[in-house]
C-alpha cells in the first residue's frame, strides 16, 4: 500500500499547475501569439516550466504508487504527459510553440477532469 494523501497532495499540485498553464494560455489565439512578441515567449517559457513540473509530479506518483494508479485511468496517455518533461528539459531549443498550444487547447481539460477524478477516488476510499 501507499500513502494516499501524499498522493492526493501531488495531485492537488498537478491541477494547480494545469489551471495555471490554461490562464497563462488564455491571451493565445494561435501557437504564433507565443512567438511573436517578448510577452508571448515569456508565456511559453513559464509553460513549459510548469509542463516540467507535471511530468516530474507524475513519475513521483508513479514511484510511490509502483506504477499502480495512472494506469487505471487510460482516458490520460501518461506516458505522453511525462515525456513531454522529458522533451521539454532535454530538447528546449528543439520546441515547438505550436505543439505546446495544441496541447494547451486539445488535452489540458481531459488531465483536469481526469486528477479530479483520481484525487475524488483516493479521498472516498480513506
Amino acid at each position: 500500500m501507499y500513502d494516499r494523501n501524499l498522493v492526493v497532495e501531488i495531485i492537488e499540485q498537478i491541477i494547480d499547475a494545469v489551471k495555471t498553464i490554461q490562464k497563462r494560455c488564455n491571451f493565445a489565439k494561435s501557437y504564433e501569439d507565443f512567438i511573436h512578441s517578448e510577452e508571448g515567449q515569456e508565456k511559453l517559457d513559464s509553460i513549459c516550466m510548469k509542463f516540467i513540473a507535471i511530468g516530474e509530479s507524475l513519475k513521483k506518483i508513479d514511484k510511490i504508487t509502483h506504477k499502480s494508479l495512472l494506469e487505471q485511468y487510460p482516458q490520460v496517455e501518461w506516458k505522453k504527459v511525462k515525456g513531454i518533461r522529458d522533451f521539454i528539459s532535454h530538447h528546449y531549443f528543439d520546441l515547438d510553440a505550436e505543439v505546446i498550444y495544441d496541447i494547451c487547447q486539445n488535452h489540458l481539460n481531459t488531465l483536469l477532469i481526469t486528477l479530479f477524478k483520481i484525487k475524488r477516488d483516493l479521498e472516498s476510499n480513506y
